[in-house]
């Protein structure tokens, strides 16, 4: 076998080997998450996603899935999601004015409302932006769910529901993300739209 064919096959069984262990590790918190975001758009919520970089595309694509929808054979009205990593006035201003770290913080503050579900994504726990996030969220009694890797990071200690990826691979991490965003997003969906 050559070094790409080897790269590529040791990269695949890996990424087969983490999402495993999300199903082994992870499946309660995912069902939690899931049982979150139904009670909440349920009660007429809204989710707010923020991340940093890959993370950010996370919340864009996950939000979009939530507005469009997953299932292209149900027909429904789009769901509340917000991307808080979208706006790039308000991501620039907010960093010049208050510093970067506040960014996310502050569009929580502007648009979440009792009720409401933060997702925040990062893959060490530690982005300091979207923990701020976090603070802001809990004291406006904003439901928080943190999709996360490795430890669990500051984050962990800091969200109502925690899905930690079993990896220290920032790679698999994402990729968990993304697998466990689908899968809950899907299922809501389901639950409230499905026959």
């Amino acid at each position: 076998m050559n070094k790409r064919r080897q790269f590529i096959t040791e990269s695949l069984r890996d990424s087969a080997s983490t999402k495993q262990r999300i199903e082994q590790q992870c499946a309660d918190d995912i069902e939690k998450a899931i049982g979150l975001l139904v009670t909440a758009l349920k009660n007429k919520k809204k989710i707010l996603l923020c991340g940093n970089g890959g993370s950010a595309a996370d919340a864009q694509h996950l939000a979009t899935e939530f507005i469009i929808r997953l299932n292209p054979k149900l027909k429904r009205p789009g769901l509340p999601a917000i991307a808080l990593t979208t706006d790039s006035s308000t991501l620039t201003a907010g960093a010049n004015d208050f510093g970067y770290d506040a960014v996310f913080a502050r569009s929580v503050e502007a648009l979440g409302n009792e009720g409401d579900v933060l997702i925040g994504i990062s893959t060490s726990g530690n982005s300091e932006s979207v923990n701020r996030a976090f603070r802001t969220a809990k004291d406006k009694k904003i439901l928080t769910i943190g999709f996360v890797g490795k430890d669990g990071g500051k984050s962990k200690g800091l969200v109502d529901l925690a899905i930690v990826i079993p990896s220290d691979d920032t790679q698999r991490i994402q990729e968990g993300h993304i697998t466990i965003g689908h899968i809950i997003f899907q299922q809501v969906e389901q639950e409230l739209f499905g026959e």
